[in-house]
């Protein structure tokens, strides 16, 4: 299987819950230098909220590349 945690080189988002019993993990790169992990259900779920808000498509909404 490919590794598919992000990277300056190929940023995105990337999130795992292998199980319901086991918490969320969660890791996002930006094409603008930002970047952020996070751990458990709740805090991978404000990752990915602040990542669609102001990082990946939200830095293109605007014409931006």
């Amino acid at each position: 299987m490919t590794d598919l945690t992000p990277t300056p080189g190929r940023p995105g988002l990337h999130i795992t819950k292998p199980s319901p019993n086991v918490p969320a993990q969660g890791s996002a790169v930006c094409h603008c230098g930002a970047s952020a992990t996070a751990t458990g259900d709740d805090q991978v779920r404000l990752l990915a909220q602040g990542w669609a808000a102001n990082h990946g498509s939200a830095h293109t909404a605007g014409g931006a590349a």
